[in-house]
């Protein structure tokens, strides 16, 4: 088992007639091109809406959205309005047909390039076509402060607010500053 995931809110379908569910087999598989995944049972009703407009979006989740994460993680978009049960709000994306999540801090526009037919799952293998980023999480030198948007985290049935920083990349490695020796009086 690999934990903690993220309980990505995803969308898929349309503007007119948007669905959400909420993945945790996502990730980022190539940096060049960018390319994501999310996978898929293909029962689910999004399967279908997936392969139909060919993309769907990876909206980030805050602690805020885990009540509507996990509502549409086991509700069926073939059953209920998930956006109208759990007050979410469609917006369009920019580069993709699939709507994106207004609530959402981080939205990653994809576009499917392939279906690996898995068993359980199909993963819709998918370039990423534009990402969609909250301003206030943009700081004076143009850096991410993905540690500002409060994100989630789900692990063994149970949602966790991402917290205090342990280490940034490359710490074991980097060299430590000298000292400088005093001198004596």
């Amino acid at each position: 088992m690999l934990a903690p995931v993220p309980p990505a809110l995803v969308t898929c379908g349309t503007l007119e007639a948007p669905n959400v569910f909420t993945a945790a087999w996502t990730g980022i598989v190539c940096t060049h091109p960018a390319m994501t995944y999310v996978s898929v049972r293909p029962q689910r009703y999004s399967h279908s809406l997936i392969e139909q407009n060919g993309s769907y979006v990876v909206n980030l989740t805050t602690a805020q959205l885990v009540c509507a994460a996990d509502f549409c993680g086991v509700r069926s978009g073939r059953d209920v309005d998930k956006f109208e049960a759990c007050g979410l709000t469609a917006q369009a994306s920019s580069a993709v047909e699939a709507p994106s999540l207004a609530q959402s801090p981080l939205s990653i526009e994809c576009a499917v390039e392939q279906v690996l037919r898995l068993g359980s799952h199909d993963m819709f293998l998918a370039r990423i076509m534009a990402v969609a980023v909250d301003p206030s999480l943009i700081d004076a030198d143009g850096r991410l402060c993905l540690e500002r948007a409060g994100l989630a985290a789900y692990a063994h049935g149970s949602y966790f607010e991402l917290g205090r920083r342990i280490g940034t990349f490359g710490f074991s490695v980097r060299k430590k500053p000298a000292h400088k020796k005093r001198r004596k009086k």
